[in-house]
């Protein structure tokens, strides 16, 4: 998890484009308004080394607002989410052709910081 925030404007319905299909599928981390502009980073659990990551913005949608991080685009396979540097969040299997979504657990991971 990076420490940076950032002060992102709301994302509006049909803001987001997921390209999925083949090998390539995508990532929804469903998190609270508290996390918003926070940074949360993921890595194929094969290649912890390379992270990627994405901040948590303000969806505004048909049925209401929520807050998520969006990972387009992602090569299907186990990914690990991070918690902070350190200590992982969960892991999600990311499928090609389809939308996987991760909860952000509501309290720190044993060994969090």
């Amino acid at each position: 998890m990076h420490r940076h925030q950032h002060t992102l404007g709301p994302s509006e319905s049909g803001s987001v484009v997921l390209d999925l299909g083949g090998d390539s599928g995508a990532l929804i981390i469903y998190t609270g308004r508290e996390l918003h502009g926070r940074e949360i980073e993921i890595s194929r659990a094969d290649r912890e080394g390379r992270r990627t990551h994405s901040a948590v913005r303000e969806r505004h949608v048909r049925d209401g607002v929520f807050h998520s991080a969006v990972y387009p685009d992602l090569e299907s396979g186990l990914y690990t989410v991070w918690w902070d540097e350190g200590t992982p969040a969960g892991a999600i299997s990311v499928a090609g052709g389809a939308v996987a979504e991760f909860v952000w657990p509501t309290s720190s991971p044993p060994g969090a910081s």
